[in-house]
């Protein structure tokens, strides 16, 4: 039995709660995990789990073990990468998350970039909208955007840019850009379901709250960034959002005078556990790309 890989396998048991979902993260089938886990658990002569109908729960044994082995595996994952050398990069499988619509603009189209300055780095790339439990999916690291729902989380900022209330030209033919917020009553919006439909402007010291009632709502920003470029209506967006079509000119900026709030790009990481070298290095990856972009005001 390779130590190494067993105590691997029980932290990944342990942290996703459940044989199955350990095995997903690991690429191997389950009997192997429980097999390992077992083999474990024969040569510590203790019991590390207690199983059950209701799932799997770390013995008082089990939780002192898994403690120290998280950390063991860590400081042999940058042992490993220590004796390699800066320059002969990194190895294994690397998952990563992110939402689908930022993920086609500014991961997917320079992964080549990254994959090629570790030729031997898998990953996994993970497209959801939805906030996921990085434990329990295995996830290294996850980029999200706006305010973060758990403030316990272990994160980096990574770039900041502006909100604006966007729309293309087609549709401004139609009806005219509005001058005050309150003009928007008048227009089309589209908005996420799961946001608040009150838009909050300031301008200079004045703040103003609009409540918005789009007749088209979205689940996913992929349905916000289709519906404005089929001339549907305005939508508050980040700049990130359309990038190519602001730098084109044909989405623009109206209400102009007034601002809301930044929006900020983090890469998270798994509570409880330690960046990987992995995971660090995509995150300092994806920085250097928005400072490419320079879209990040």
């Amino acid at each position: 039995m390779d130590r190494l890989l067993a105590m691997t396998a029980f932290v990944r048991v342990v942290e996703a709660g459940s044989f199955s979902a350990a095995a997903r993260v690991l690429g191997v089938g389950q009997p192997a995990v429980s097999k390992t886990v077992a083999q474990l658990e024969d040569k510590l002569k203790v019991r590390l789990l207690l199983r059950s109908t209701h799932g799997l729960t770390p013995t008082e044994a089990g939780m002192r073990f898994f403690e120290r082995a998280r950390v063991a595996i860590q400081e042999a994952e940058e042992a490993e990468l220590a004796a390699r050398g800066a320059g002969a990069g990194l190895a294994g499988r690397l998952r990563v998350s992110a939402a689908p619509t930022f993920a086609r603009l500014f991961v997917i189209p320079f992964l080549p970039l990254f994959l090629a300055r570790h030729p031997a780095l898998e990953v996994d790339v993970i497209l959801d909208d939805r906030t996921i439990d990085l434990v329990a999916e295995g996830i290294d690291v996850s980029l999200r955007m706006g305010n973060l729902a758990d403030s316990a989380s272990v994160a980096r900022k990574l770039a900041t840019t502006r909100r604006s209330v966007l729309a293309t030209r087609a549709y401004l033919e139609r009806v005219p850009a509005p001058r005050v917020p309150a003009d928007l009553a008048r227009h089309e919006t589209l908005v996420l379901s799961q946001l608040d439909n009150v838009w909050t402007f300031t301008r200079a010291s004045t703040a103003v709250s609009v409540m918005v009632q789009g007749r088209v709502r979205f689940n996913a920003a992929e349905g916000i960034r289709a519906a404005v470029l089929a001339d549907m209506g305005l939508a508050i967006a980040s700049h990130w959002m359309f990038a190519p079509e602001l730098a084109a000119g044909s989405v623009v900026r109206v209400l102009e005078k007034w601002t809301l709030p930044d929006i900020a790009l983090w890469a998270v990481f798994p509570t409880g556990r330690l960046a990987s070298a992995k995971a660090r290095a995509f995150a300092d990856f994806v920085e250097e790309i928005m400072l490419q972009q320079q879209i990040l005001t």
